[in-house]
């Protein structure tokens, strides 16, 4: 797009931190009437912040804002070198090869082809790069097509096309149906006559709920959208920041000759970045571009997890780093450290450095690969997705799960169960009675009035909080095509309690900002004007309207929420209480519904301060909440609605499952005391045997430590604690609150923060060698997950913030059985073995290699040299060592049926200190076996022995994998017959090598074939007499 095409564009003036006032002013002078400016200015030298930013609607400017481009790239031309390098050698593996490959360049210590150590680190770090350099094209691929993406903009000649990258603060866009909207935008026209448009932000924050936006109202109403361009106004915006759920600023109109009209701005006006217009369309101005908007400043970029068993063998590696060192040093000092001795010493660590594999990382990765692709293909588990493939094993080591409740222990389906008036409830089975009672009050309601006192008392009643559900949400009725009604809100409850009213027979047909309009069950209508609405949030736990009656012009309060927040705005009674604990016993979730009568003044006088306070930049919320709450007080107390959650499929074997396997199951959920501790009990999250113990609203920190030193005698209880008693425990007593729940079977904490999940997930983290499994479904969840060792998102009605967020997304609960009792076993098992026997593999040559230089004067010269070096670690041997990843001890029937084997895997012994010194020991015995024997049996064949040894050493290690498999697969059998064929198809091509002659001589052959019996077979006959006299649990069960 050319610059006099850009000249076009209105653009922004902005007041940076510093910036005085008067230069604002000056520029809006400029166009502004006369008296207009003069009180304009009075007004900004009052209650103008420090802080923000002022975008003049059709006033040219050129301050400079963050470029609207997406950037998700990793690195740069300069950048991409360096960083990819310095992520490979921070592992101490790579490094250590790296110094050998370098030390091949001093003459005094080069040994053998220089390709032999360049080779395979440079074949290895060409894999990355390449791997990282097309992963990160691809995203620069994916990044042009959304910044090259065509948006309309709004000039003095009408609408024109330019690429999102283009766009900057200040333009006027049109934005249409399923369109995504470029930057954060505020809405100022719809295609819709009132104003209103529906948005989609799953990509923003995982609800797959429709939202519902209003355009500035000032704006609206406009007779043609080019208007825009010529409307002088202005907008005040709040700085950038990360909270997509407020926004505050302030829309100054200047186009009357009478005073400014200010309108205030709050996030139901905006549109965010990554949001999708879901129907119409419709004209923002850009606030926040770039790096500046919303999702950008979301975007969490969490460190790349590596697990546990990459730092073990980072540590196993150390200590074949001293190996390495100590043997070269002890054959200098054998050798009486003659000569240059320091650089027969560097020779020999250069000879020893395939003890160190630099293929296990490769083959690790590869095998990483491997059980994300069989998580992903495995029909048991369907639609289950690996987003970070390098800790499949982790799922094997999982001693702690911890779980949301709502959407993830139930399926955050929701069904209104019970109603409670005070005096009479209504259960699903009496709903029938209640329908009839509202039908006949708006039939007979003159009879009623007349006849039936007690009659027309109760179905008042009935009446009055049917209406206040009716009116008292934020859910919208969609009609479709067909002329079929659905509901649209971002809570279910809301939306469940809507449809229980329609069902009574008050039906909500329409609403928008302003009306609502019921039908009902005699298909009379009933219109309301919303007057104001005070949205939910989690902190102040209740939403609350004000809303006109068009025929008796009575004006309502109605509020619903939590029972610790309405219990203390209601007049006295003496029931709430009690029933809420009996409805959370059931396992239902409460609300309370209220109300208040205003009167015209009243109503104008809290209106009044209201609006000022709408207007209040430096702290908004804080004074619009300080006049709502002048309302809150003496309420109605019209009844108490119980909202059941029903538990997901299986949740309940799926439990017990995890529960037997040696899994700690922690409950953590936002919800109450009472309703947490039902559904532990109908999930069987807590066992028949077990007892229940709460912690509630203890803040005296010597009580909390008495209560949990107690607990310590009481091993068979679940501790039920809330999100204060939980906030003293992590502030003041970590230490002691793990030390004394660790032994539980379980623990619910109830009312807890998202900040709270986090902690406790830390805090597990903190104290246990094993791994830590976060479970959830909400963007409340999404800080757990992050945190866990093993995040876990399950795809459902909240969205799928927490199943992208996560390192597994699944679709059900129960599947979490069959990812770690079957695939976390296999994945942790065979990458244990796997890397054992590179180790092994690596350590049983460099045996061969001391004992050749011990006999031969301990001179530092390699046995094996060039292709033989390298094929030892690849043709020769990596086809039957990676199909270890095919390997398993058992099948998946056995490890659903019995998940107690699943605790031998927390013990860690498939990869330990004791294991790793067996496979030593073996190295040490079979490359003495080989090499001895070969000097015994072939004394005077002293010229072949490179090749007797190498023959003996490559079917040893071929008898070594099939003496390691358990269940044998089809690709193993393949692997092991084309790996030998291969080796000897290779004797004809390295004759320098070997001498075909003496190679197919039957005395070559039997020998070698002794030695190879005599190095493999002990250690075969001790392995089945070992499993004879001690087997393994896995073994008895299979047998």
């Amino acid at each position: 797009m050319n610059d006099s095409y850009n000249d076009n564009i209105p653009l922004i003036a902005v007041n940076s931190d510093n910036e005085s006032v008067n230069s604002y002013s000056e520029i809006q002078e400029s166009f502004i009437p006369n008296s207009a400016s003069t009180k304009r200015k009075n007004s900004l030298s009052t209650n103008k912040p420090n802080k923000g930013r002022t975008i003049l609607i059709g006033k040219k400017n050129r301050t400079k804002y963050s470029q609207n481009v997406i950037r998700n790239q990793k690195y740069n031309i300069i950048t991409f070198l360096p960083v990819i390098l310095y992520e490979q050698f921070k592992f101490f593996l790579n490094l250590y090869f790296l110094c050998v490959a370098l030390s091949q360049f001093i003459p005094a210590l080069k040994i053998g082809y220089l390709v032999t150590y360049i080779g395979p680190l440079v074949f290895i770090l060409s894999i990355t790069i390449s791997k990282e350099a097309y992963d990160d094209l691809l995203r620069r691929k994916r990044d042009n097509e959304e910044n090259s993406q065509k948006y309309e903009i709004l000039t003095d000649v009408g609408f024109s096309y330019i690429p999102s990258s283009k766009i900057k603060v200040g333009h006027l866009i049109r934005i249409h149906e399923n369109q995504r909207v470029p930057a954060d935008l505020l809405l100022l026209r719809t295609s819709n006559a009132n104003g209103e448009c529906f948005i989609r932000t799953d990509q923003l924050d995982g609800e797959t709920d429709w939202k519902l936006r209003t355009a500035v109202s000032t704006t609206q109403h406009l007779e043609f959208d080019n208007q825009l361009y010529d409307y002088q106004a202005s907008v005040y915006a709040e700085d950038p920041q990360k909270d997509i759920y407020k926004f505050i600023g302030t829309f100054t109109s200047f186009s009357s000759d009478d005073d400014a009209i200010n309108t205030p701005l709050n996030v139901e006006n905006t549109i965010w970045a990554n949001t999708v217009l879901a129907s119409g369309s419709a004209i923002g101005l850009v606030l926040y571009t770039g790096r500046d908007t919303r999702s950008v400043m979301n975007t969490n970029f969490p460190k790349t997890k590596v697990g546990k068993i990459d730092w073990e063998i980072n540590r196993l590696a150390k200590i074949l780093c001293v190996v390495t060192l100590t043997v070269s040093f002890v054959l200098i000092a054998l050798n009486g450290f003659s000569g240059s001795w320091y650089i027969s010493l560097f020779r020999f660590l250069i000879i020893f450095s395939s003890i160190i594999p630099i293929s296990l990382r490769v083959n690790l990765d590869l095998g990483k690969t491997y059980y994300s692709y069989d998580i992903m293909h495995d029909k048991e588990i369907p639609g289950t997705i690996v987003r970070t493939s390098t800790i499949p094993e982790e799922l094997g080591r999982v001693e702690y799960i911890l779980s949301d409740k709502t959407g993830t222990l139930t399926k955050n389906e929701m069904e209104l169960k019970q109603i409670h008036l005070g005096t009479l409830s209504y259960t699903t089975e009496a709903m029938e009675e209640l329908k009839s009672n509202l039908l006949m009050l708006y039939e007979t309601q003159n009879e009623v009035n007349i006849r039936f006192k007690r009659s027309k008392d109760m179905a008042n009643r009935i009446k009055d909080i049917v209406l206040a559900l009716s009116l008292c949400h934020n859910v919208t009725p969609i009609i479709s095509e067909d002329g079929k009604l659905t509901y649209e809100a971002s809570s279910p409850d809301e939306i469940a309690i809507v449809k229980w009213t329609e069902n009574i027979g008050m039906t909500l047909i329409y609403r928008d900002t302003k009306k609502i309009k019921l039908r009902t069950p005699i298909d009379t209508i009933l219109e309301y004007t919303i007057l104001e609405i005070f949205p939910f949030t989690s902190e102040t736990k209740r939403m609350g309207i004000i809303v006109k009656d068009e025929i008796t012009n009575e004006i309502t309060f109605y509020m619903k929420g939590a029972d610790v927040v309405l219990s203390k705005m209601v007049l006295f009674n003496d029931w709430l209480d009690e029933e809420c604990g009996n409805m959370a016993r059931k396992g239902l979730r409460t609300l309370v519904i209220a109300r208040k009568k205003l009167s015209y003044d009243t109503y104008m006088e809290f209106q009044k301060k209201y609006d000022q306070a709408k207007l209040s930049v430096l702290d908004r919320n804080g004074d619009m909440e300080k006049v709502q709450m002048t309302l809150e007080n003496d309420l109605e107390l019209l009844g108490l609605t119980g909202v059941e959650d029903k538990l997901q499929d299986n949740v309940k074997p799926t439990l017990e499952l995890l529960r037997n396997s040696g899994i700690k199951i922690w409950m953590l959920t936002g919800d109450k005391v009472e309703t947490a501790s039902c559904i532990a009990v109908s999930s069987k999250l807590v066992s028949r045997n077990s007892s229940i113990v709460q912690f509630c609203k203890i803040h005296d920190l010597m009580e909390l430590r008495e209560k949990l030193i107690g607990l310590n005698s009481m091993s068979e209880t679940c501790l039920v604690i809330d999100g204060e008693s939980l906030q003293l425990c992590l502030t003041s007593c970590r230490e002691l609150f793990y030390e004394t729940t660790k032994n539980l079977p379980a623990v619910v904490c109830c009312r807890c923060s998202p900040t709270q999940k986090a902690e406790v997930t830390k805090l597990i983290k903190s104290k246990i060698k094993n791994c830590v499994c976060a479970v959830g479904d909400g963007g409340n969840d999404v800080s757990m997950i992050q945190s866990a060792d093993v995040g876990v998102g399950i795809v459902g009605k909240e969205g799928k913030q927490a199943s992208l967020a996560a390192d597994f997304s699944i679709n059900q609960f129960q599947y979490l059985a069959t990812l770690l009792l079957w695939h976390g076993r296999n994945s942790y098992k065979r990458s244990a073995a796997l890397s054992q026997f590179i180790i092994h593999r690596g350590l049983i040559i460099s045996v061969i290699q001391t004992v050749f230089s011990a006999m031969f004067y301990f001179a530092p010269i390699a046995l094996y040299k060039g292709l033989l070096l390298v094929g030892y670690t690849t043709v020769y041997t990596s086809g039957p060592v990676f199909s270890l990843v095919l390997d398993k001890d058992i099948n998946y029937a056995t490890a659903m049926r019995y998940p107690e084997l699943y605790k031998e895997l927390l013990k860690g012994r498939s990869l330990s200190f004791k294991t790793f010194f067996q496979w030593m020991l073996i190295s040490v015995y079979q490359g003495g076996i080989i090499m001895t024997g070969s000097i015994l049996l072939f004394e005077d064949q002293f010229q072949n022995i490179v090749s007797i040894t190498f023959t003996a050493l490559i079917l040893n290690e071929l008898l070594m994998v099939a003496f390691e498999v358990k269940t044998w697969h089809k690709a193993i059998v393949i692997a092991e017959i084309i790996t030998l064929f291969c080796y000897i198809a290779s004797m004809f091509y390295l004759k320098t090598d070997f001498d075909l002659s003496f190679i197919f001589s039957i005395g070559f052959v039997w020998k070698v074939a002794a030695i190879t019996v005599i190095s493999s077979l002990p250690l075969y006959i001790i392995k089945i007499l070992k499993r004879y006299f001690s087997p393994p649990k896995y073994l008895r069960i299979r047998d």
